[in-house]
């Protein structure tokens, strides 16, 4: 029975290769009178990264909140695998617990051995024991980085996890993030107000405008390997378009003579 009443659901997404890993439906979430999210939906494959773009303010953390179970949405149904972790743009260690704890903090029955198999993922072993004030900022994230993997999670959220970082240390975290979800293979979604990160590391991306999710634009990792920058100069264009950045648009369209860009269909 329809009683006309919009409610939020958050379910627990079955574990199956043939369903989606995340999917929301109709999703509204207003704070006040101003409303952010209206009729958003949204599906992830188990193993796709996913990348969001948006405008400050358009929703993006908002939504992936959401997906993370910090939040709720006024309307809609939000379906999540059981397991899933966060990696927020502070690393958010807890300064009087060594690097190994903080890893496997909250996880019961967990030792210092998983700490350290993890620690060794992401290239730490050896600061299992250093207190988290004494590391960088870019080993403090890959610290939260190795807290988030270590749950297995089955969805993996990251709400721009590089932006506090200086450009070398970025790239390097975008390849090291790269080669841990191949060998995890979580569902992803990753905010970011980086385009040229969204190309980088996505399998597809969307962007967040007007309150609602575009159908989003799948990459040709294939393609994207052969023809370099000129494919990607394509798609950064089509995303700066999109959030209303008007770039330079690309000078040699003669070596493209077909649309480079490949809506997603949903």
């Amino acid at each position: 029975m329809t009683t006309g009443i919009a409610t939020s659901e958050t379910v627990d997404a079955p574990e199956s290769r043939d369903r989606p890993a995340v999917r929301v439906s109709g999703g509204r979430r207003a704070f006040g009178d101003q409303i952010v999210l209206d009729d958003v939906d949204l599906s992830i494959a188990p193993g796709e990264f996913i990348a969001l773009l948006g405008a400050s303010g358009s929703g993006k953390t908002t939504l992936l909140r959401a997906l993370a179970g910090l939040d709720r949405l006024d309307a809609g149904t939000v379906t999540v695998p059981r397991e899933r972790s966060v990696v927020f743009q502070e690393p958010r260690l807890i300064p009087s617990r060594r690097v190994w704890r903080n890893v496997v903090l909250g996880l019961r029955g967990t030792g210092r051995e998983r700490a350290l198999e993890a620690l060794t993922e992401v290239g730490l072993a050896d600061h299992a024991q250093a207190w988290p004030r004494t590391l960088s900022g870019g080993e403090a994230q890959r610290v939260a980085l190795a807290r988030a993997l270590v749950r297995e999670p089955g969805l993996l959220l990251l709400d721009e996890p590089f932006a506090a970082l200086d450009a070398l240390t970025r790239l390097r975290m975008q390849e090291l993030v790269a080669a841990l979800c191949r060998r995890h293979n979580p569902a992803v979604l990753l905010v970011t107000h980086d385009v040229d990160e969204a190309i980088r590391l996505a399998d597809r991306v969307l962007v967040l405008r007007s309150k609602r999710l575009d159908s989003g634009v799948v990459i040709d990792k294939e393609r994207r390997a052969q023809t370099g920058d000129s494919y990607a100069t394509d798609l950064r264009y089509h995303f700066l378009n999109l959030l209303g950045v008007r770039g330079p648009q690309p000078t040699d369209r003669s070596a493209h003579p077909s649309d480079p860009v490949q809506e997603a269909h949903t």
